[in-house]
């Protein structure tokens, strides 16, 4: 069931699974993708007594900004708080957190920065909080090779290409992160959907553009930066995960230092980049087994 709560300066659409009063879940989907990616999850983990909840994120599917004079900000911050936000909206103290790439980012924000409001933590490609300081800093050839599309989203041609074949863009994405996942044109239409939202293009050139510096932040958002630029630990219970197969993410097991708390890195084997939709009972294992670990 879809139902959408006022949370900040967003309309936020969610899928809702299980109980009303089960152990709150909140599961957080990536670039380019969209609540779909937990349709397997989302059952699995309502059946263990979860109340779970799936938010479009900003600039996807029927979420929607409250006012046009709203900057369209893709930046970490802002997702951080629009689930924190969502939280609030929804009555839920603490819950379960889980998500990976832009999901993963806004759980690991909360985590990092509202520990008492999280229970746990699960996170695709583990600590997903950027480092904006050291952004023009070179990686390996291989790994900046991956990286073409946010660098094609840094200029006009880019930002014109996007707003011109969205599904293009994002169906390659789909295959080269994900080379092992065989998936079918109906699982891409079914969320190539979201990518039709009208801020949809503004949000994500915004996004691959703020984290190398190149355009500013949201004022609204500026503390919050400002904490995530010190790159604070990760001090609660959290597995992280990585599949194998990856094609854009080649490993993040050095990123154990930034988990102070209880910690666990999973590789899942011929896994690539979307990791609840490929490998959906093992990331649901992850959750259940996070919430163990932090005694819930």
């Amino acid at each position: 069931m879809t139902k959408i709560a006022k949370a900040g300066p967003l309309a936020i659409a969610c899928l809702e699974y299980g109980p009303a009063d089960g152990w709150p879940c909140i599961l957080g989907h990536g670039f380019p993708y969209d609540v779909h990616a937990y349709a397997e999850v989302g059952p699995m983990l309502a059946v263990a007594g979860a109340r779970v909840i799936v938010p479009y994120l900003r600039g996807f599917g029927p979420t929607r900004f409250l006012s046009a004079k709203t900057p369209r900000s893709g930046e970490q911050a802002a997702l951080g708080a629009d689930l924190l936000a969502l939280m609030d909206a929804l009555n839920i103290e603490r819950a379960v957190l889980a998500g990976y790439d832009w999901g993963g980012r806004a759980a690991c924000v909360v985590s990092a920065l509202w520990p008492e409001r999280a229970v746990a933590l699960v996170s695709g490609n583990a600590y997903n909080i950027q480092n904006i300081e050291k952004a023009m800093e070179p990686a390996s050839p291989q790994e900046e090779a991956a990286l073409w599309y946010q660098y094609y989203f840094h200029n006009t041609r880019g930002l014109r290409g996007l707003a011109r074949d969205r599904r293009g863009i994002a169906r390659l994405l789909w295959r080269m992160w994900s080379p092992t996942w065989a998936f079918d044109e109906e699982t891409f239409a079914r969320t190539a959907q979201a990518f039709d939202n009208p801020d949809f293009v503004e949000v994500v050139i915004h996004s691959y553009r703020h984290r190398y510096g190149l355009v500013p932040s949201d004022p609204h958002y500026a503390p919050i930066e400002a904490a995530l630029a010190a790159q604070p630990p990760i001090r609660i219970p959290a597995i992280t995960i990585d599949g194998d197969a990856d094609g854009v993410n080649f490993g993040t097991a050095h990123h154990a230092n930034k988990f102070t708390g209880p910690h666990e890195h999973r590789v899942f084997e011929r896994a690539g980049h979307n990791l609840p939709q490929e490998r959906p009972a093992a990331f649901a294992r992850a959750v259940l087994d996070a919430r163990n670990m932090a005694g819930a």
